[in-house]
């Protein structure tokens, strides 16, 4: 158990550090890419589920859907970082040193990644403090037991799922910043 945790206080080999980003930066991927198809599938089934023909006077959840859309891109952009981690990986493991990549950039990589998760998950939070207030609003304008005649106050399908996706945004980018962090504190030590 010492032997252990002795060997995670002191920098990683190369092989070892490439093994483990390749690895990390696989399951991050997928994570972050089915969290990401989720949240987008959701944000487009809101936008496609919103009547056209009904006004609304809620200008709280097209703004949700704005964070969410921008959450969804940084993503987007997340997710080819963690492919970008997988090519860095493949080049520290190639016996021919010269094409390894240098720790500062493999630090600077790792920080970059860090930056766009904390950006996201930021972004992710604000829309769906925005989307539940908005929701509860809702439920709470709504008297008990008694029939809905402004459809201002209907809770719909549409708040639901911007809250859904807004949801499963902070979950990827949650993991995306993680993974940078838990690598680059390894890293750095």
């Amino acid at each position: 158990m010492i032997d252990n945790l002795e060997s995670l206080s002191h920098p990683p080999s190369k092989q070892k550090f490439a093994a483990t980003l390749r690895l990390v930066s696989q399951i991050s991927f997928w994570v972050q890419l089915v969290l990401g198809g989720i949240s987008g599938i959701a944000v487009l089934l809101a936008c496609f589920s919103r009547n056209i023909t009904t006004q609304t006077s809620n200008a709280g959840i097209g703004f949700g859907i704005f964070l969410a859309i921008v959450g969804i891109l940084l993503l987007c952009f997340r997710v080819y970082w963690a492919l970008r981690y997988r090519k860095m990986a493949k080049l520290l493991q190639t016996p021919n040193s010269q094409n390894h990549p240098k720790k500062e950039d493999v630090i600077q990589n790792l920080r970059i990644g860090l930056l766009v998760s904390l950006v996201g998950l930021l972004i992710a939070f604000i829309a769906s403090e925005t989307t539940v207030a908005i929701i509860l609003g809702k439920a709470v304008a709504q008297p008990q037991g008694v029939a809905i005649y402004q459809a201002e106050n209907v809770i719909r399908s549409l708040d639901i799922f911007v809250m859904f996706a807004n949801i499963n945004m902070i979950g990827a980018h949650f993991f995306g910043g993680v993974t940078s962090l838990g690598l680059l504190y390894w890293l750095e030590e």
